[in-house]
């Protein structure tokens, strides 16, 4: 249910209203309006007609009911695009085109140092690299670990850029929070609840994959799991679905874009990279990413793809990194966006 507070609703009528929704044994979320405030009460929805009690209490304007079963990521409850500030040149889910960029796995110093700077140069906001890879083959490179994540923290103090990295499992989450800026859970692990209620409790922006074979609406039930446990900071990222054709890696599923961007307040991007595994097609995937309505892109950079660790096939050298910044410019504006 959605509790409406009525415009100069004060503090005192709020309060107590989210000590009734806690004391009928609800959960409640406020969101900060500009005029006003909402409450969400999530809960068991057998219990729903007690909380339409509520429009009686001072302040409240109104109680309307959530039809959709992701409550909290909902653009019932939130009209507004949520966003998702990292620092003060670096805001998620604004006017701003946000690009993400550099190498799938953090491979040794010398190359996320030198991959940092160019994708900096070029105009890239956040540097990101794997230090955990989960990997379908066991014998694939799974990355450097804790050592991987004191490389990022080094690439982060050489050139200022926010750091985003993948988390997979809820006993080394706390271990990549203190080292990383954005959580990211991939793909693989976009239904491990347990997972996502680790990340949902840490006080760290989470960049959410969409799993290889999920729906949008389970893929929005996935971030509710985070939503729910008090992190509203999450990043909604579509990466490619798995479907019969074989002439990609995956199948960039465009069209999830605008459809989230209609359902749920979350920011939106997508990750080209992975979305076709082929580094010839995904400048072109980038550009129709933002012209679909995307808030950023994700793109893999190497400085010598055809020795990466992982991914190389659909890592951009930095060179072509650069040239396909300067283009995407031009669809950010296209698209009444700025980059």
């Amino acid at each position: 249910m959605i509790i409406v507070m009525k415009a100069g609703a004060v503090k005192h009528d709020r309060d107590a209203v989210l000590k009734r929704i806690r004391e009928l044994g609800y959960q409640p979320h406020v969101i900060h309006g500009a005029t006003r405030d909402v409450i969400g009460a999530i809960g068991d929805e057998r219990g729903k007609l007690v909380l339409h009690a509520l429009e009686a209490m001072h302040g409240v304007e109104s109680v309307v009911p959530i039809l959709k079963p992701y409550k909290l990521a909902s653009r019932e409850l939130k009209r507004e695009t949520t966003r998702i500030r990292l620092s003060d040149t670096v805001t998620i889910g604004g006017e701003e085109i946000i690009v993400m960029a550099g190498p799938c796995s953090v491979e040794n110093e010398s190359q996320i140092l030198e991959c940092a700077t160019a994708v900096k140069a070029a105009g890239a906001q956040i540097l990101r690299g794997g230090a955990f890879k989960p990997r379908t083959s066991p014998y694939s490179f799974q990355g450097m670990e804790e050592e991987g994540l004191k490389l990022l923290a080094k690439a982060r103090d050489l050139t200022g850029l926010p750091v985003v990295t993948e988390v997979i499992n809820p006993e080394t989450a706390d271990l990549v929070a203190d080292y990383t800026d954005i959580l990211q859970i991939g793909a693989r692990n976009a239904q491990n609840f347990a997972l996502l209620k680790k990340v949902g409790q840490l006080k760290r922006p989470v960049l959410l994959k969409r799993g290889m074979a999920m729906t949008i609406q389970e893929f929005l039930m996935s971030a509710e799991y985070i939503l729910s446990e008090g992190n509203q900071q999450v990043i909604l990222c579509e990466r490619g679905i798995r479907t019969f054709e074989t002439a990609t890696r995956n199948t960039l599923d465009l069209s999830a874009i605008p459809v989230l961007k209609g359902l749920t307040h979350l920011p939106v991007i997508a990750d080209p990279s992975h979305g076709t595994g082929n580094y010839h097609y995904v400048a072109p995937m980038a550009y129709a990413a933002v012209a679909a309505g995307a808030d950023g892109v994700m793109i893999e950079v190497h400085p010598d793809p055809e020795r990466a660790s992982s991914d190389g096939p659909q890592s951009l050298k930095p060179s072509k990194f650069a040239a396909m910044m300067v283009k995407l410019r031009e669809f950010a504006h296209a698209a009444d966006r700025r980059l």
